[in-house]
């Protein structure tokens, strides 16, 4: 598995978005249209994709919350390839690359419609937090922290 660092621009995680944005208009039902509003991806610079020799097998990225707190975006694996590691391993990507920008805490939201993200969060050490910004009093949303550990991740 080869995690590759690029931005917003990379044809493959265009398409894997296209795919996370259609499994999540089935998810979210009416309030897609609330969340796509900050699911935007023109202007994110730091992504990851994931790949198996040719083949982008799964996604995730994330953008400056504040000075020393990223948030996590986009993270998508195919319902195909689910249960295999590689969203635990595109995060850790995401949490060590961030790490090594200077940042010390990711914070991201997630759905309740989305159980698998759920246990892939707490399994990963993100501990619920009162929703933040735009999610704040939004019953269907989710949010996530994790600080991340001074020694290496």
């Amino acid at each position: 598995m080869e995690h590759r660092r690029t931005d917003s621009t990379n044809p493959e995680f265009i398409s894997l978005v296209a795919l996370l944005d259609a499994d999540l208009r089935i998810r979210d039902g009416a309030d897609h249209a609330f969340y796509a509003q900050f699911n935007k991806i023109d202007t994110i610079k730091n992504v990851i994709v994931a790949y198996e020799g040719n083949e982008a097998v799964g996604c995730g990225a994330f953008k400056g919350f504040s000075d020393d707190t990223v948030e996590i975006k986009r993270m998508f694996v195919p319902e195909s390839l689910r249960g295999r590691g590689i969203a635990s391993g595109i995060l850790k990507s995401l949490e060590h690359w961030a790490k090594e920008l200077g940042y010390h805490k990711t914070i991201l939201e997630t759905g309740n419609q989305q159980p698998e993200a759920i246990a892939l969060y707490q399994k990963s050490g993100y501990k619920v937090i009162p929703n933040f910004g735009q999610y704040a009093g939004v019953e269907n949303s989710i949010c996530f922290e994790k600080s991340l550990p001074d020694e290496r991740l």
